[in-house]
């Protein structure tokens, strides 16, 4: 049969997203993000979400999963499978070509690969039990439960190391196995020099900056979202909340940041190669349009004519 999705995947700022929003403009498709932190409202110009990059003209290009949530709200993988399958339907109903771009290794897998995640709601009585704890006997349950943590900050805040024991104790539980829509995927991965990358990171850095980032930041916190919250998101909102608390200089959050968004770009790359050794196929293209829409009409045609 031939492909039902196509997937454009790659470490931030290799520009993997307006490239998405073109050809889903040439193709007549429709977006569907993969991005841990667009799913959240307000939070806008740290988590790139730059909607002028699906305006074409008169035509804009629709975009599924972000803006979703506030930000005071968790948002799981199960979660965020159960909405990508929901928009997934939609769009192919309507005979658009749905295309998932993002750079969210875990969001991504989960529906490439059809993980079978159980649905754990708050469980009130669980955490009557464990409010006396300390949030070191918490970490060392959690981690006597799991020493598969997708991000280090679920050790580091009581919010979500009690969501993910909700998730471990889920997991436990006999569940019925869902039903997933078959998913038939061409996927493709953008890269860029590492030298490229850092210029880049650099540069878009400084452009989110000058566009009010810090500014966003101090909102959020304004508005009632805690330094510990603020925090758990990472990268720009971490270290944006660190220079507003007075712990660093500019200058030094700045740099820091750069660094550290350099880091997360190689843990990206390392994720990514980490699913090609499990089996899923990706085709790597640097990041020219013209090079991607050839490859995708190619392959496209490709898997109808094998049908």
């Amino acid at each position: 049969m031939g492909k039902n999705l196509i997937a454009i995947v790659g470490p931030t700022a290799t520009g993997k997203t307006s490239l998405a929003a073109r050809l889903a403009c040439d193709l007549d498709g429709e977006i569907l993000s993969a991005d841990s932190r667009q799913v959240y409202r307000h939070m806008d110009i740290g988590t790139g979400k730059d909607r002028h990059q699906y305006a074409f003209g008169a035509k804009t290009v629709s975009v599924h999963l972000i803006d979703i949530i506030d930000p005071e709200a968790e948002f799981t993988v199960y979660d965020f499978q159960k909405q990508f399958y929901a928009a997934y339907a939609d769009v192919a109903k309507r005979e658009k070509w749905p295309i998932l771009v993002g750079g969210t290794g875990l969001y991504l897998e989960s529906v490439l690969g059809g993980y079978i995640l159980p649905e754990a709601p708050p469980d009130p009585a669980l955490r009557k039990a464990l409010e006396s704890k300390s949030l070191g006997e918490l970490q060392q349950m959690l981690l006597s439960m799991t020493n598969r943590l997708h991000n280090k900050t679920d050790l580091e805040d009581r919010e979500r190391i009690l969501r993910r024991i909700e998730i471990e104790q889920a997991k436990r539980k006999p569940s019925k196995i869902p039903v997933f829509p078959e998913i038939r995927p061409l996927v493709f991965g953008i890269r860029l020099p590492r030298p490229v990358l850092r210029e880049k990171i650099a540069l878009r850095l400084a452009q989110r900056l000058n566009e009010g980032m810090i500014e966003e930041v101090a909102r959020l916190h304004e508005k009632g979202l805690s330094w510990e919250r603020l925090d758990g998101f990472g990268l720009e909102y971490r270290f944006i909340s660190r220079f507003l608390k007075g712990e660093m200089t500019k200058r030094d959050m700045i740099s820091k940041l750069e660094i550290a968004i350099g880091q997360f770009a190689k843990r990206q790359e390392t994720w990514f190669r980490r699913m090609e050794r499990k089996g899923q196929a990706i085709v790597w293209i640097d990041p020219d349009y013209e090079q991607l829409k050839e490859k995708v009409l190619e392959a496209i045609y490709e898997s109808s004519s094998a049908d």
